[in-house]
């Protein structure tokens, strides 16, 4: 993690940030877990950049948009994590894995509303797509979450990652292009069992 040399903010910016984050925090979450592809690292991520967030707020411009400045200091902290970190194979959200007691269990984020029928083809999809993110290069991965899965557009991207928007067109179609040759057996694989 950066350190960051700046005082705590005063409480009437504790006040603001605490509002800023509890707005912004399931989105800052989904993004998390879409770039580590875990609920643990998701959640240690958006932790560790609550923590620079806070330490860094004198510096948040008012006016401007909080989730972009945030997006930015995640940027950051997931390629610094990811530099001090060693190599380490991917883990499929498919296969189950011991808990503490023994007992299996599989890695997956609840959706409280759907059907049985439809969870189970969100989920399907959801994980493939999870597992084709995860496959892709870390500069593409972050650029095609913030674009196709947050939202954001190549401006607002551009001030998250710190790139010309050049380059964010570039990573994301690069990045769409990977992904959908990482799809393309899921999608043959589904219309063959359509037939």
């Amino acid at each position: 993690m950066v350190e960051s040399r700046g005082a705590p903010p005063p409480d009437r910016d504790l006040e603001l940030f605490q509002s800023l984050m509890t707005k912004h925090q399931d989105q800052l979450y989904r993004t998390a877990y879409r770039m580590t592809g875990n609920p643990d690292d998701a959640e240690d991520l958006v932790q560790e950049v609550l923590v620079e967030a806070f330490r860094s707020f004198h510096r948040f411009q008012r006016g401007t948009y909080f989730d972009r400045w945030v997006y930015r200091i995640m940027s950051h902290t997931f390629i610094d994590r990811l530099r001090r970190k060693p190599k380490v194979a991917l883990e499929s959200l498919d296969e189950e894995h011991g808990g503490r007691d023994g007992d299996p269990y599989r890695r997956e984020p609840a959706d409280p509303g759907a059907g049985p029928e439809e969870l189970a083809l969100r989920r399907e999809l959801g994980d493939k797509v999870q597992e084709a993110l995860l496959r892709i290069p870390e500069e593409y991965r972050l650029v095609v979450a913030l674009s196709d899965i947050e939202g954001l557009s190549y401006e607002e991207i551009s001030r998250a990652v710190g790139c010309p928007i050049g380059t964010v067109r570039s990573r994301l179609h690069r990045g769409r292009s990977l992904m959908a040759q990482k799809l393309m057996p899921y999608v043959n694989e589904r219309d063959h069992r359509k037939k």
